[in-house]
């Protein structure tokens, strides 16, 4: 599912939406969590040209598949690793923008991956997010498919109440309250 043609096209959307909403500076320092198979590390770096893009999954295959997606061009622009959003390997302030399709959702301590994706991001700096809701991914087929945390998860006043202690406040936003959202938020 999160490899099919459909989210391709769906994250093509999103980055649209994104560059419509928000501006990030030219040769800005990027980092990409989750960055799965490397779709969105391919749109982030056509649409925004990025100096560099450092993109990270925790999965070692799945950075495998970036390697393989992204190809030899990439090498130079995109800097490919495994890491954990809960221990990023950057020191305070350094990122110009973080983009997260769908992963906070994925992180057991989701507050603590807020926290580090505030602590590595320069003041003014733009936070994309893409989230869902329980009702997405905690429900009888879903839990079939996907395997997800299912203890101490967020709904729409748990995500604001947490970006907000964070620093965040929204630049924009579309939310569907039980099922998810993608927002674009600033590190104040």
């Amino acid at each position: 599912m999160v490899n099919s043609p459909v989210r391709v096209a769906v994250q093509r959307r999103i980055v649209r939406w994104i560059k419509s909403v928000t501006r990030i500076p030219p040769q800005a320092r990027v980092l990409e969590m989750g960055c799965g198979r490397g779709v969105g590390a391919r749109l982030i770096t056509a649409e925004f040209q990025p100096a560099l893009l450092h993109a990270f999954d925790l999965d070692y295959r799945m950075i495998l598949m970036a390697q393989r997606y992204l190809g030899p061009d990439s090498k130079g622009k995109i800097c490919l690793y495994v890491g954990d959003a809960l221990r990023l390997p950057y020191g305070d302030s350094v990122f110009d923008a973080i983009f997260g399709f769908g992963v906070l959702h994925h992180l057991p301590d989701w507050r603590g991956g807020l926290r580090e994706i505030a602590r590595v991001l320069k003041p003014g700096g733009i936070y994309f997010l893409e989230e869902f809701y329980p009702p997405l991914y905690l429900n009888f087929l879903a839990r079939r498919i996907f395997r997800h945390p299912e203890h101490d998860r967020f709904y729409s006043p748990d995500l604001h109440h947490a970006l907000a202690e964070s620093g965040f406040g929204f630049q924009a936003r579309l939310e569907q309250k039980m099922l998810g959202i993608l927002a674009v938020a600033v590190k104040q």
